[in-house]
């Protein structure tokens, strides 16, 4: 397929690239998932230090004393502990950090003890044992999120932060209320943390790289395996259990998507049958040790149609246009507006239309900064710098009413432009299994 991705090369950066977070001056690697002692691959504990620096950094940045969390990428950034995609959902762990102080971590019983065994970057004290309601299972009666509270509150004082305001991230209402009953002033700690995990390390763009490159070798896997015949879940459990046999700790989701389904976009799958000449779209939402995925494909079953391929090349322009213009100091107002607007593809608005034809921030969480958008960026926009990692989706339905393309691209910030680390090829609508 011909080529027309705009990639960086290493060489000949600007002296202002000169970062000591990143290595701009050697190719991005994919290594393997062991460590050697004979090339520098990921520095788990260079890692932790860099994340915690940054929330620290952006703590100090804020108005407020400490910040609360209970959303998981939130503990992990913090904390470099987790305990599985299990603890996601359920708000039974907890993490708290003081300007001046090291991270504490409220853990699902033995897991507690577990981290002080073996997360010595955790100080063994401040790794406990903590549950209060398991959303809501738990009566607020027994008191567990009032006790939960007051342990807060003598850590904050013993810190020097008890008469500041405390951040918090998400929460369940009653833990909410026994920190105000408690006295302590709470505000939104979600917009500091978001601002510490935007800008990733070396560390985090090679995670993030690994991630996409497992995901290059299912789509090999899906393009062989795309037949009349073979249902949509089929596609599903295939890229599942080869994404865990690569080493993933968590495949999120997978949309599988085909024939008269692609249009309006569903964001699932089904047990459909995929038929001959049929327009099927995949995203592989996964992570590798935290680091997520978002990454679609659009392949022709056998053969293609000229409305099909049509609507490939327009969703592959509006892609092409929005990765040309990332690069450092350029505003998102003004990827925003490469993107069609609503009516284009047939949505009354932009709120209808919204998550077709955008970009995300991705790292440990699938959705961070920045979001760009014809929804919100006209009216918010930010700066991108060197070091974001977001992904660029586009979605063009097609002219016969049910097929559609969406393709979707990560790409890495660079100091000369946008890196794209999705290599499975897409320049053109690839045609699986054609006869």
């Amino acid at each position: 397929m011909a080529g027309k991705r705009r990639s960086v090369e290493p060489q000949n950066l600007p002296p202002d690239a000169l970062d000591p977070r990143h290595r701009w001056d050697r190719p991005l690697q994919a290594p393997g998932h062991t460590q050697v002692d004979f090339e520098e691959r990921v520095d788990f504990r260079r890692l932790h230090a860099y994340r915690l620096g940054r929330v620290r950094r952006a703590l100090a940045g804020s108005d407020l004393g400490a910040l609360l969390v209970f959303d998981q990428h939130n503990i992990r950034y913090i904390s470099s502990t987790v305990i599985g995609e299990w603890a996601r959902d359920k708000l039974t762990r907890w993490s708290l950090l003081t300007g001046t102080g090291e991270p504490w971590v409220w853990d699902f019983g033995s897991a507690a003890r577990h981290h002080r065994l073996y997360a010595p970057w955790i100080p063994e004290r401040q790794s406990l044992a903590g549950m209060v309601g398991m959303r809501g299972a738990v009566s607020p009666k027994a008191g567990l999120f009032t006790q939960a509270a007051r342990e807060i509150k003598k850590i904050l004082a013993a810190e020097g932060v008890a008469g500041m305001p405390l951040g918090v991230d998400l929460v369940e209402l009653p833990f909410l209320f026994a920190l105000q009953e408690a006295g302590i002033e709470v505000r939104d700690g979600q917009q500091v943390m978001l601002e510490a995990r935007m800008i990733k390390s070396q560390d985090e763009l090679t995670l993030l790289n690994m991630a996409a490159a497992m995901v290059d070798g299912v789509y090999q896997d899906i393009f062989e395996a795309l037949k009349p015949g073979v249902r949509e879940n089929e596609i599903v459990a295939l890229a599942t259990k080869r994404l865990y046999e690569m080493g993933a700790d968590c495949v999120e989701a997978i949309n599988s998507i085909s024939g008269e389904r692609c249009s309006p976009h569903p964001h699932n799958f089904t047990d459909r049958l995929i038929r001959p000449g049929d327009q099927a779209f995949f995203d592989i939402i996964m992570s590798f040790v935290g680091y997520r995925t978002c990454y679609y494909r659009t392949f022709g079953v056998g053969r293609a149609t000229r409305p099909q391929v049509a609507a490939y090349t327009k969703a592959r322009e509006w892609m092409d246009e929005a990765i040309a213009l990332i690069k450092p100091g350029v505003t998102t107002d003004k990827i925003a507006r490469a993107f069609p607007k609503a009516q284009a593809i047939g949505f009354e608005s932009e709120m209808g239309a919204f998550g077709l034809n955008f970009c995300h921030g991705i790292g440990l969480g699938l959705h961070e900064r920045p979001i760009i958008s014809r929804l919100n960026s006209f009216d918010d926009p930010m700066v991108l710098e060197a070091g974001m990692m977001f992904a660029v989706e586009t979605y063009c339905p097609a002219t016969d009413g049910v097929s559609a393309a969406r393709i979707e691209e990560e790409v890495i910030v660079t100091p000369r432009g946008a890196q794209i680390i999705t290599l499975f090829p897409a320049d053109e609508l690839p045609i699986a299994n054609r006869y």
